[in-house]
């Protein structure tokens, strides 16, 4: 049996010791503070209890060989919080406020920033305090913002597993116009036909695509490579706009890759996978591959080899070497904390 270190434990389930809290009152957001990780208390007629005003973001900082920390692509997630507190009408967070807090906890958790293959993984949340139990139709004139810290380690520790991806036809992750939004709910939304299909199939992820359009999966975007070629879906409200997913559609441009942006079906999927590759992005991993998709009935179709593709590890590989400062930033994605 295999006994639990902080190298080995699941992505996420150690946190620092400290975090940053602000709270939205009286049409104001006051000063953020910096306390140590805890229990917080939540009154329990909260607007986000009841009518799930709450949204979150996830991004990573790096600690480089020489010993500098470096946040990647705070600004664009920063932004895309404030995007989803204008849709759940939450209060929004100043862009300045936020990035001072996300600063802050870094700066506080210097030490615990791991080494690379590892990062700190930064987790903003924001949801609705108000307390009012009869506000279904009403949006929460109250909130609270925290920032935790995760420290995490090698996600392919062991080396990278091709993913076994069931391909659900019918069914939405989420509500058509919530896709784009970074909230618990869309997370929840997915979680059981996820587990169903993990039962039935054994199954890593659910990869939806209502009407017979590839969208995403539970959690990441999905991509289709080839020497030369990416194909993914064209942005819309239906599914998250992945910073992941643009950073490696940007970097896949400039290394000479026809990055084709469009709505595209699973019969088309399954004829690129007969001899290409198929991939999630995401944060936590940057770029899985997938090696077997499963249809209703159980049919498996193997993706290409069946193992990661060259494609898939190529293009990752570039981007974890900017992130982690043994590639030059050419995007300005990089932040020195």
């Amino acid at each position: 049996m295999t006994s639990m270190t902080p190298q080995n434990a699941p992505f996420g389930s150690i946190l620092t010791d400290v975090m940053a809290v602000a709270a939205f009152k009286d049409g104001r957001w006051g000063e953020h503070t910096l306390r140590a990780v805890g229990p917080i208390e939540i009154h329990p007629a909260a607007h986000a209890l009841h009518y799930g005003s709450e949204c979150f973001e996830g991004f990573k900082a790096y600690r480089w060989a020489d010993g500098s920390v470096h946040v990647f692509r705070m600004d664009r997630h920063i932004e895309r919080l404030r995007q989803s507190a204008r849709a759940l009408v939450i209060p929004e967070p100043d862009a300045a406020q936020v990035a001072e807090m996300v600063l802050a906890v870094i700066d506080r958790c210097r030490a615990a920033v791991p080494e690379a293959p590892g990062a700190l993984y930064l987790r903003p949340i924001l949801f609705g305090t108000m307390p009012n139990i009869g506000a279904a139709s009403t949006p929460t004139n109250e909130a609270c913002l925290i920032v935790l810290a995760s420290p995490v380690w090698d996600y392919f520790a062991g080396g990278a597993k091709p993913l076994r991806i069931f391909v659900e036809e019918e069914a939405t992750r989420c509500a058509s116009h919530l896709g784009v939004v970074k909230t618990g709910g869309n997370y929840a939304a997915a979680l059981g036909p996820t587990l169903a299909a993990r039962r039935a199939h054994q199954v890593d992820q659910v990869l939806f695509c209502p009407r017979g359009e590839v969208q995403e999966t539970g959690a990441s975007n999905f991509l289709l490579l080839k020497p030369g070629r990416i194909l993914t879906r064209s942005l819309d409200s239906t599914f998250l706009h992945g910073v992941t997913r643009d950073s490696l559609l940007a970097l896949a441009r400039d290394l000479g890759y026809q990055a084709e942006e469009r709505v595209f079906t699973v019969e088309e999927m399954l004829a690129w996978v007969r001899d290409g590759e198929a991939a999630l992005s995401g944060t936590a991993a940057v770029l899985s591959g997938v090696g077997t998709l499963i249809r209703r009935g159980g049919a498996e179709i193997r993706v290409g080899s069946g193992a990661v593709g060259a494609e898939t590890q190529k293009l990752r590989a570039a981007l974890v070497a900017i992130q982690q400062g043994t590639a030059p930033d050419r995007y300005g994605w990089l932040r020195r904390v």
